[in-house]
């Protein structure tokens, strides 16, 4: 149904699409092309006023506002809200360990671009000791970050991890050596991470009650979402499926 209310223009126009297909975009699949719809649908599915997102997804959802516009405007009826982004805290776009300027992405071929939420102690350290900097000093004042892209981004990381401002982190640091600074977010990263990581292991090892929690979640959304599809069937004049 969003398929036939977006319009190409708007995909086109998608920040990700543009990257991930590259300069040949005739040799991108279609459904890399349309994915923005399907984010759409699982964001209007539930009617949903309010979505955490990162920077990166902010596109994404002011897409998913123009869908719901258009079909409210389109059938003349007042029947999606137009959902606003949640983009909260000091580290909204965290970007890779390896370059400053590109996004952590789980896609990235190098595995020390990234810390995975399943790395032990021994690979965070490993990872955030090879993280690169520049030769600068540390600087006592966030405006000291600017274009130093990777710098930033390590500082952004700890001001998350300890739920401190980029300010305070520049006067935690101010003239101190990177080995120093390295060493605390390490310390700060596996302190912060680890249960999570620990907690990960756990579920995976039962398969059966990662199941359950799945299946239980999934007739919850279902119940949700069953009411709202169906009164959609009737905006559009499309029958019911049969259940």
């Amino acid at each position: 149904i969003f398929s036939c209310v977006s319009r190409l223009g708007w995909l086109k126009r998608m920040t990700q699409f543009k990257e991930k297909a590259g300069k040949d975009q005739e040799s991108a699949s279609v459904g890399l092309y349309s994915y923005p719809n399907l984010m759409a649908a699982d964001i209007l599915i539930y009617k949903a006023t309010h979505v955490p997102v990162g920077e990166d997804q902010k596109q994404h959802l002011e897409l998913t506002r123009d869908i719901a516009h258009k079909f409210n405007n389109d059938f003349k009826v007042d029947f999606f809200p137009l959902p606003e982004p949640l983009i909260l805290g000091n580290a909204t776009r965290v970007m890779s360990l390896r370059d400053g300027t590109k996004k952590m992405s789980k896609s990235d071929p190098s595995e020390s671009s990234r810390i995975n939420m399943t790395d032990g102690p021994d690979e965070i350290a490993r990872k955030i000791r090879k993280a690169k900097t520049d030769p600068n000093v540390l600087p006592a004042h966030p405006k000291g970050l600017e274009n130093r892209p990777e710098v930033a981004n390590l500082f952004a990381v700890f001001s998350a991890l300890a739920d401190k401002s980029v300010e305070e982190v520049c006067k935690r640091f101010e003239g101190a050596q990177f080995s120093k600074f390295k060493e605390d977010l390490t310390e700060l990263a596996i302190e912060v991470l680890g249960p999570i990581s620990m907690e990960m292991a756990k579920l995976v090892a039962d398969p059966g009650y990662l199941d359950e929690v799945l299946a239980d979640g999934s007739e919850r959304a279902r119940t949700i979402a069953r009411p709202i599809l169906d009164e959609v069937y009737d905006i559009v004049g499309l029958l019911r499926p049969k259940r």
